[in-house]
C-alpha cells in the first residue's frame, strides 16, 4: 500500500468520533420512531385499552371533619374545712359554805314553858257487831216423776193412723213411747224410746199419744207428774 492511498484513508480513532457524532444526531429520532411502534403494537393488542379499565375512573375523596373533644371539666374546690371553734371555759366559783350556828341548848332563866298538853280522851267503845243470820236452808229439789210401765189409765186412749204410704209399702212394726203426763193428764212430752223401724210409723205414733188424755198419777192422795210407757203397734189386716 502506497502512502498516498494510506493518507487518504482515514484512522481508526476519527471514524469512531464519526459514528458517535451520527448516533448522537439520530439518536433522538430512533427514540421517536421506537415510541410510535410500541404504540402502535399496543393499540393493536390491547394492551392501551386494558390499562384505561385497570385505572379507576372515579374517586371519591371525604374529609371527615374531627369533632371537637370536650373539654374537661375544672375539679370543684372543695370546701375547707370547719376551724374548730374555741369555747371558752368558764369557772364557776364555789362559794364556801355558811357557818353553822352554835344552838345552846341550855335551859334559860327566862325561858317560856308550854303548858302540858292535855291527855286525849278516850276512844269510844266499838259498837258489837250485827249478829250473822244464816240465811234458810234451801227447799229440796223436787223429785223427778216417776215412770210408770204398767197399770196405765187412759180417759181417751191414743188412736194411731195408719200413714197410706207405710200401708201401701207394707210396713209395720212396734213403736214403744215415753210420754211425761202431768197432773191434769196431759202429755207434754213425748220421746221414741225404741223405734219400729219406720220413721213414718214412729211419727203416726207420736201423734196419737199427744193427742191421747191419760188419768193422772195419784200418790199420798193427790196427783203427780209421771213418765208413763206406751207402746204402739201397727199390723196390716191379713
Amino acid at each position: 500500500m502506497t502512502a498516498a492511498a494510506t493518507a487518504a484513508r482515514p484512522s481508526s480513532g476519527a471514524l469512531a468520533a464519526h459514528v458517535r457524532q451520527q448516533l448522537r444526531r439520530i439518536g433522538p429520532l430512533g427514540t421517536i420512531i421506537l415510541l410510535h411502534i410500541a404504540f402502535f403494537y399496543a393499540l393493536q393488542s390491547g394492551l392501551l385499552r386494558q390499562a384505561a379499565e385497570a385505572l379507576p375512573r372515579e374517586v371519591t375523596v371525604t374529609f371527615v371533619t374531627p369533632q371537637p373533644q370536650p373539654k374537661p371539666e375544672a375539679p370543684k374546690p372543695q370546701p375547707a374545712p370547719e376551724k374548730p371553734k374555741t369555747v371558752p371555759v368558764v369557772k364557776k366559783r364555789v362559794a364556801p359554805p355558811p357557818p353553822v350556828p352554835v344552838v345552846n341548848t341550855a335551859p334559860s332563866q327566862n325561858a317560856i314553858t308550854a303548858p302540858p298538853a292535855p291527855p286525849a280522851p278516850p276512844a269510844p267503845a266499838a259498837e258489837p257487831a250485827p249478829p250473822v243470820v244464816s240465811a234458810p236452808p234451801a227447799p229440796p229439789a223436787p223429785a223427778l216423776p216417776r215412770t210408770i210401765t204398767s197399770g196405765i189409765e187412759y180417759l181417751k186412749p191414743p188412736q194411731p193412723e195408719y200413714p197410706p204410704a207405710s200401708r201401701r209399702m207394707g210396713e209395720e212394726g212396734k213403736a214403744v213411747l215415753r210420754v211425761l203426763v202431768n197432773d191434769k193428764g196431759r202429755p207434754e212430752r213425748v220421746e221414741v224410746q225404741q223405734s219400729s223401724g219406720s220413721a213414718r210409723l214412729d211419727e203416726a205414733a207420736r201423734q196419737a199419744v199427744m193427742r191421747a188424755l191419760f188419768k193422772p198419777f195419784m200418790e199420798d192422795g193427790r196427783p203427780v207428774p209421771a213418765y208413763a210407757v206406751v207402746p204402739i203397734r201397727f199390723q196390716l189386716d191379713n
